[in-house]
């Protein structure tokens, strides 16, 4: 579960029980400093979180999953203080430049801590306070009148509709950059003081200091200042004067939402130029291996496989997350499925549905964090993993009016839709093991047309930059588990010089293995020279050959080819557009030696970052290549299986978490797909509720005894898929995804039915 911020796993509310249970004399405030210690709970400062840590223990407490010890203090709101003194100030009455000079002057030590106090409790209408969380008092002090006033400047309001239309964040970017953002929640000039123009006066000198107070005090500088004014008893006036602008009407509920208050106005000052695009960023979800689930923190479906997969989603509202994974589960059940069929047709979980896509904090991201940690964990688990990447295009054309879609194909074409870019991590032997990286984007209808354009233009600029992003993203999950060696894979269009850079740049990154593209006429450095890439490697010695499995594709069909194999050192140059040095890559160059009589010969020279020296090697790595080709299968599953492009949901954003969803319920059939061949033997309980492999077991043995224990997976895989249409011949081979997924859509119905005539077999959530 997340509570301000941050994740509390079972093992950490272990450890804060055993800590509460042997520590009789453990005060609240020293509980929270350990917490921050444990979980290097810091600001950007590198201060303690105490403030938010205590927060955290407290609805912890509330929620009855820890028992806090008393509070040593009580509350500021229950004490028993006695009532400050009053204080009047000094009496003016004159111009500004009467007046002389004007300086703040920070509270500082308990005497001017005092008098800010008396000050407010005086003359201020929401007196002397408390004020929340992080903060800066000042007083207003003239060298020539002495205390004129004082101001003070605190956390900003957590949600405020006007303010948060103006500035055009989403949640997430509005939870993790609110810190930017600070309130000036005092602002006091005595009433004794008749001075024109002072209050925008200090207002500048005050949006100067606290700037550079703020960031020595809690490491990270404002880009906006927000407040609030009574229009029953000001007019504002002051703000205007100071370039404050007004944004609108609060709806009077109070920072604490305790019932109807009054309604005032927000007013706002940006403190640098891009300050929108500082608050509107969109936060980096932290990547992390998680530990076991905690049941009681699953709100629904505790054993189900969309519970584990999805049950650490982070978000404020636990009804979104038991939304997420009864909408899996529906959707993996019924693999091909339109969004109301999936649902039963139920009218009220339909239009639910419809509103989580549309609920803001729900994106695309968010939705996959959850998935990208268990991908990391089940990496852990292997010594190489193979991360294939690869794009494709989702086409919506048979649904003009979705908003926010783009071309996917060629303006003549004119269809429309998003493209995606995805990264897949695989065993070697090709089971998957979840999504390492998604890219969605549509494009801009605008740039049509500049591919010729495109040489001239930097990567960065370019949608090849989508290959060097998920390399990154590969670098991230290698560096938090580096007992497994990663190898990115991709095919000819990943050939570009800057990813090689990129792959070479740190020697414990990921390794990288992509099939050299002939039209980039890549040249290497030989002995006399410089020759082309494709010349120099079909010209060295044969040192073996190799059977490959080609799948079939378009009107290819599959078959078993032999390869010739040639390999080399290579010193890759550089293109001409680039000033960079050579880069040292190993090269394995692939032809078939009798090709089919209708077909070409299948031919790949691949270049990798992993030495490969010998024929073993050197037919890994052809291996490693050849597995790439799961992640085409996986968009196969995707589209037919999932039927994503039949997705009616009315904007590209609703489209987009509707996909997170489609996307992991495909890898989970890809994955049941690989595990049935992969592990025949382990039982089908790993993969299938009691009611489903017993249901299953009963219809296709027509008997209505099931088994008494699970069956192997290998043989409940054959059965699903036969649902489906596999023939199971002995010449039929494996299963596939797609008699899979059909299998699915009826097994569905089979176990629903097999629930009403054995009501003793527990269902699924």
């Amino acid at each position: 579960m997340q509570i301000c911020g941050h994740v509390f796993t079972p093992s950490i509310l272990g450890r804060i029980r055993e800590r509460l249970s042997v520590g009789a004399d453990l005060s609240r405030s020293a509980l929270s400093r350990e917490l921050c210690r444990w979980l290097n709970w810091r600001g950007a400062n590198g201060r303690l979180q105490e403030v938010r840590a205590r927060k955290a223990l407290l609805e912890l407490d509330r929620r009855g999953l820890i028992e806090l010890p008393p509070p040593h203090r009580l509350p500021p709101q229950q004490r028993d203080d006695a009532p400050l003194e009053p204080w009047q100030g000094p009496r003016f009455s004159g111009t500004l430049a009467e007046l002389g000079g004007v300086e703040l002057v920070a509270v500082t030590g308990e005497e001017l801590s005092l008098l800010w106090r008396r000050m407010m409790a005086t003359h201020h209408p929401q007196g002397a306070g408390p004020l929340c969380g992080a903060q800066r008092r000042y007083l207003i002090h003239s060298p020539q009148m002495g205390w004129l006033g004082g101001l003070a400047f605190s956390g900003s309001a957590w949600h405020l509709r006007e303010r948060d239309r103006w500035i055009g964040w989403s949640p997430q970017a509005r939870r993790a950059n609110l810190s930017r953002v600070v309130a000036n929640s005092r602002f006091l000039l005595l009433p004794s003081i008749q001075v024109p123009h002072l209050g925008s006066h200090v207002l500048a000198l005050a949006s100067r200091q606290v700037v550079a107070d703020w960031t020595r005090d809690y490491g990270q500088a404002p880009v906006l200042l927000e407040t609030f004014v009574d229009e029953t008893q000001f007019a504002g006036t002051v703000y205007r004067a100071a370039n404050w602008q007004r944004l609108g009407q609060t709806s009077g509920r109070g920072r604490q939402d305790r019932g109807a208050g009054v309604s005032k106005a927000v007013y706002a000052l940006p403190l640098t130029p891009n300050w929108r695009s500082v608050l509107c960023q969109e936060p980096k979800p932290e990547l992390r291996i998680p530990e076991p689930l905690d049941p009681e923190a699953i709100p629904t479906g505790g054993g189900s496989w969309a519970a584990q997969e999805f049950g650490t989603l982070a978000l404020p509202d636990g009804r979104l997350r038991t939304r997420l994974i009864r909408l899996a589960e529906a959707f993996f059940a019924q693999p091909t499925a339109t969004l109301s069929s999936a649902l039963q047709g139920d009218a009220g979980q339909t239009k639910a549905a419809y509103r989580f896509f549309k609920n803001p904090q729900v994106t695309l991201q968010t939705l996959l964090q959850p998935h990208y940690q268990n991908t990391l964990a089940r990496i852990t688990a292997h010594p190489w993993v193979l991360v294939a990447q690869d794009t494709t295009s989702l086409n919506y054309a048979a649904h003009p009016a979705t908003s926010g879609l783009g071309p996917i194909n060629t303006r003549a074409d004119g269809a429309l839709g998003l493209k995606l870019h995805d990264s897949l991590a695989l065993t070697p032997e090709g089971v998957p093991l979840g999504l390492v990286d998604i890219q969605l984007w549509a494009r801009d209808a605008e740039a049509m047309g500049q591919a010729r354009q495109r040489k001239q233009r930097p990567i960065e600029e370019k949608e090849s930059l989508r290959w060097l992003t998920s390399f990154r993203r590969t670098a991230e999950f290698q560096r938090l588990c580096p007992q497994t060696r990663l190898v990115n894979i991709a095919d000819r269009e990943s050939d570009l010089y800057e990813l090689f850079q990129e792959a070479t740049r740190d020697p414990q990154g990921p390794h990288l293995l992509i099939r050299a593209n002939r039209t980039t006429q890549r040249q290497v450095e030989i002995d006399e020279g410089i020759a082309p890439l494709w010349d120099y490697l079909p010209a060295q010695p044969l040192i073996g050959r190799q059977l490959i499995q080609i799948p079939s594709r378009g009107g290819r069909k599959a078959r078993l080819a032999e390869l010739a194999l040639r390999l080399a050192p290579i010193r890759l140059q550089p293109p001409k557009r680039l000033q960079a040095e050579p880069i040292d890559l190993w090269a394995i160059h692939a032809i078939e030696s009798c090709p089919p009589e209708e077909g070409d010969a299948v031919e790949w020279l691949l270049l990798t970052t992993v030495p490969t020296q010998t024929l073993e090697e050197a037919s890994e790595r052809l291996g490693w290549y050849a597995a790439r080709w799961n992640i085409e299968v996986y968009h196969r599953t995707l589209k037919s299986g999932c039927r994503i492009e039949d997705r009616r949901l009315g904007d590209a954003d609703s489209l987009a978490s509707c996909l997170a969803i489609d996307l992991v319920v495909a890898w989970r059939i890809l994955y049941l797909t690989k595990l049935g061949r992969e592990a025949p033997d382990l039982p089908c309980s790993v993969c299938f509720e009691v009611d489903e492999w017993k249901a299953l077991y009963c219809y296709t043995d027509k008997t209505p005894v099931p088994p008494e224990s699970p069956p192997p997976l290998g043989d409940a895989m054959r059965r699903v898929a036969k649902l489906g249409g596999f023939l199971g011949r002995k010449g039929d081979g494996h299963p596939g995804a797609t008699t899979l997924w059909r299998g699915l859509d009826k097994l569905y119905y089979l176990t629903e039915g097999f629930r009403i005539f054995h009501p003793s077999v527990p269902g699924g959530p």
